[in-house]
């Protein structure tokens, strides 16, 4: 589709569609805009955001009345 195609459908359209189309390109627009920044992510990013337990690999307590 062509921009003038595009916005001979926009201009047709009562002034609260127009609104929504507006806002569907704000939203487009900032959807874009984050997936930029996924992409800038560096390796180590989460560097000691997660902690894990001495005791990780151990039965848990919950489940002896199964084993």
């Amino acid at each position: 589709m062509s921009n003038s195609q595009l916005y001979t459908q926009i201009s047709v359209l009562s002034p609260d569609l127009k609104k929504e189309v507006s806002d569907f390109v704000a939203f487009l627009k900032q959807k874009a805009k984050n997936k930029q920044k996924i992409k800038e992510r560096k390796f180590g990013y989460a560097k000691d955001f997660f902690k894990m337990a001495d005791d990780f690999d151990e039965p848990l307590g919950d489940f002896k009345i199964y084993m």
